[in-house]
């Protein structure tokens, strides 16, 4: 089973959606509450209910959690109707990502904190091929969740999904979110002053909702 966490809304619209967050490795769905996510979607009067999911760590191991995550949270979530974003931090931002390549049907946007986007090989040998659509990864194995990713960042084209990405200048990560950032349209990323911690993360948090989800 998936840990699942609902915050309802408290803007009730016609068409309630859903935002799904992900935790990043080593992080717990409470660390989202201490760092006030839930607050700040209520100061904003966001009219999407917040899902915080994470996968037990067997699921990881397996890849279970593909299926877990379809199952026990996109799928129900998806009955109201209304719009699905999922996203998440770092490790969880990779996880949003390869669902969305996995079932790309069910994503209306993508929220994509500081991700942690594989290796440096993998990001290596993109970089030889920019612009992204030049890169020809051939067949791919199932488990090659790097590739995966970046050939669904490939297929992606407007108005959907709506895509965030956000990263602090300092952040480890931060050559390989550089160029998931030029292989999107300029609009869609944002790089503040900051690293991979949550102070970043919970500026970037405000400032995709001030763009995406606040009331008008």
């Amino acid at each position: 089973m998936m840990l699942t966490q609902r915050i309802a809304a408290r803007c009730v619209t016609a068409s309630p959606g859903c935002i799904v967050l992900l935790p990043g490795a080593q992080q717990q769905l409470a660390d989202f509450i201490h760092s006030g996510f839930d607050a700040a979607m209520h100061e904003r009067r966001a009219g999407l209910d917040l899902i915080l999911a994470a996968p037990q760590l067997a699921h990881l191991t397996d890849r279970s959690w593909l299926a877990a995550l379809h199952e026990q949270v996109v799928g129900p979530a998806r009955q109201t109707g209304g719009a699905l974003w999922i996203g998440g931090i770092s490790l969880g931002a990779f996880m949003a990502l390869r669902y969305a390549a996995e079932h790309p049907e069910q994503i209306d946007g993508l929220c994509l904190i500081a991700p942690y986007l594989g290796s440096r090989i993998v990001a290596a040998e993109i970089a030889r091929h920019e612009p992204l659509q030049s890169w020809q990864p051939g067949v791919l194995a199932e488990d090659d969740d790097e590739r995966r990713i970046w050939r669904y960042v490939q297929s992606l084209r407007a108005p959907k999904p709506r895509v965030f990405l956000g990263f602090g200048n300092g952040d480890r990560f931060a050559d390989n979110q550089r160029l998931l950032a030029r292989a999107l349209p300029s609009a869609s990323s944002q790089q503040i002053a900051g690293g991979h911690d949550w102070p970043s993360w919970r500026q970037l948090w405000d400032n995709f909702l001030d763009r995406h989800l606040s009331e008008p």
